[in-house]
């Protein structure tokens, strides 16, 4: 029988202004990410969607767990591989694209750019190759439904 793993979160709206949701403009897009005691997520909607821009939005928070997947992943399989990482830092973008009728849109592409430092140049390569078995382990990138292209630089030296 395969594993299941459940997740649970709470999304708790914290915009009303005084008038609900009497009109499109009468509320603020503001709510908290929640999920047991860790400390909440301010969020609210793209700043293009009438969102504060102070906070975290749901493109940018998918795209981010794009981003900590892989690196999960990679820096597993470069423990499992004898790659020592001594730094990493991903520079992640994503395209979402709106129907030309502008009432909703999807993500068309993300684009990962790992930034990898290996302790060892003997070791470069295989570090660079390994990014590419990540997209058939991450469970983000295996669950969406666009391309995930990387972009990996690999460095060697101390971080």
């Amino acid at each position: 029988m395969a594993a299941t793993h459940a997740y649970e979160v709470t999304v708790e709206w914290t915009g009303n202004l005084g008038e609900g949701t009497r009109d499109h403009r009468a509320f603020s897009r503001a709510h908290e990410v929640l999920a047991g005691a860790k400390p909440p997520i301010a969020a609210s909607a793209d700043p293009a969607f009438r969102g504060d821009e102070e906070r975290w939005n749901p493109e940018e928070l998918l795209l981010s767990a794009l981003a900590q997947c892989h690196m999960l992943w990679y820096l597993h399989l470069c423990s499992v591989r004898g790659v020592v990482v001594t730094a990493y830092e991903d520079h992640a973008t994503a395209t979402m694209t709106m129907d030309a009728a502008g009432g909703g849109g999807a993500f068309t592409e993300a684009v990962l750019r790992p930034e990898v430092t290996v302790a060892d140049e003997s070791t470069a390569e295989t570090a660079r190759a390994l990014h590419a078995e990540v997209p058939g382990l991450c469970f983000i990138a295996r669950s969406v439904n666009f391309p995930v292209r990387h972009e990996p630089v690999v460095r060697t030296g101390a971080a």
